[in-house]
């Protein structure tokens, strides 16, 4: 029973889907957050730090399996990771809505668009769009290596992910705490793919 819970897709969905409910909860109370903010202000740093979050467990799972190849939790994980990267979607979607209804305009978002903390968010949700309509079986079999080649890019929407929450928060200490992690992870991924020794042909 409790082995068709944890392997249930609808079990993951509604934990990932949990940081939401608060969310969504003030969006209808119409909430203003700390100092009188306007709800989808609010909810800006919140939407885009569980974005941020998701993705980042999405692309440390093949450095941890690397690590830990016994672990039954990575494993798991590793089974379910398109989740991860559907939920990163999500929050950030949902984070993009938010800004464009605290802008109110579009004038107001192109007077603000080259902003490096600013184009540089735009880059990792146009970055994320295909990677999410993307994230399914059908694509994999039509795309075959091609499919690879699209999920690579990943690594450029982490990249502006990090930069955005660094210029746009003005503060390097929060967005490190979180992507230091995963540069480690990934240079150990790096490292053990450089030194793998070749199997002898036979």
């Amino acid at each position: 029973m409790t082995r068709n819970i944890l392997n249930s897709p609808y079990f993951l969905w509604a934990i990932l889907a949990l940081p939401a409910i608060p969310m969504f909860s003030a969006l209808i109370a119409a909430t203003p957050g700390q100092d009188g903010q306007p709800v989808s202000e609010a909810l800006l740093h919140p939407t885009g730090e569980f974005a941020a979050r998701f993705l980042i467990i999405a692309m440390v799972l093949t450095p941890l399996r690397m690590l830990f190849p016994t672990s039954g939790l990575v494993r798991w994980m590793i089974k379910r990771r398109r989740y991860f990267g559907v939920a990163a979607f999500a929050y950030a979607a949902l984070h993009t809505a938010l800004y464009i209804i605290d802008m109110g305009s579009l004038r107001a978002i192109l007077g603000e668009f080259f902003a490096i903390g600013i184009w540089t968010g735009w880059l990792a949700m146009f970055v994320f769009i295909p990677l999410a309509v993307t994230s399914n079986d059908l694509s994999v079999r039509r795309m075959r290596r091609s499919w690879k080649a699209l999920q690579r890019t990943v690594y450029i929407a982490a990249v502006a992910t990090l930069l955005h929450w660094i210029f746009v928060h003005n503060n390097l200490g929060p967005a490190l705490v979180h992507f230091v992690p995963l540069a480690a992870l990934e240079t150990y991924r790096i490292w053990r793919g450089l030194t793998r020794r070749p199997v002898a042909a036979t």
